[in-house]
């Protein structure tokens, strides 16, 4: 039976997918599973699966969306700035720094959460190539050559398509996670995901 896997579906400029990277890292080392790290093109989804981007959504939304951003920073002990410089800057060379190290072999959870806590903590521009470079060298090998290959046409293409695999797979938010035939939505669900992750483990066991 081949290892279980989530695919992890998320906008490196979500603050949602920020505050629940590191507890999804938690499960999957917790339980031996494999999680598929997938960037997505958020406001692509959102054209497409009848989203709004924050600017966009009503003054209601807004400010409960703060106060949830309150609440959770205090809960999970990670700072997060609620409107940050660079919320809103280009995120497609980025998303193909993660695609690329991916095929590269190499792991890119830490690279993942860096950009995130670099939008969202440090004040850093991360369609920036200089902070591209910076990120990549705490965790990526041969990071210069990597940054290189995430602008081209073929991983850009790729990044396109994760975006379109993922609404048809039913993503219409970030963080999303699919495990098996179950999706989850939001990093508030990721204690559902792991009830889900402990049962197909006892089912493989032939345990009830």
């Amino acid at each position: 039976m081949a290892q279980p896997s989530i695919d992890y579906y998320f906008w490196v400029l979500s603050d949602w997918a920020y505050f629940g990277g590191p507890r999804l890292a938690s499960i999957g080392k917790r339980h031996g599973v494999t999680i598929n790290y997938i960037p997505i093109k958020m406001p692509y989804v959102y054209a497409r699966t009848g989203g709004n981007l924050l600017g966009q959504r009503s003054k209601q939304r807004q400010d409960y969306r703060l106060a949830e951003l309150r609440r959770w920073q205090v809960k999970l002990g990670m700072p997060i700035n609620e409107l940050p410089k660079y919320g809103t800057t280009n995120e497609d060379l980025a998303s193909g720094l993660i695609i690329a190290a991916k095929h590269d072999g190499q792991p890119v959870e830490r690279i993942s959460h860096d950009i995130l806590k670099a939008a969202w903590v440090d004040e850093l521009d991360v369609a920036s190539p200089a902070v591209l470079l910076d990120l990549a060298n705490r965790s990526l090998k041969d990071p210069s050559r990597l940054i290189e290959q995430a602008g081209s046409p073929a991983i850009q293409e790729e990044f396109r398509r994760y975006s379109d695999e993922a609404i048809g797979r039913g993503v219409f938010g970030s963080p999303f996670y699919l495990f098996e035939d179950e999706i989850f939505w939001g990093q508030d669900r990721l204690e559902f995901l792991e009830e889900a992750v402990v049962a197909s483990k006892m089912r493989f066991l032939g345990r009830p």
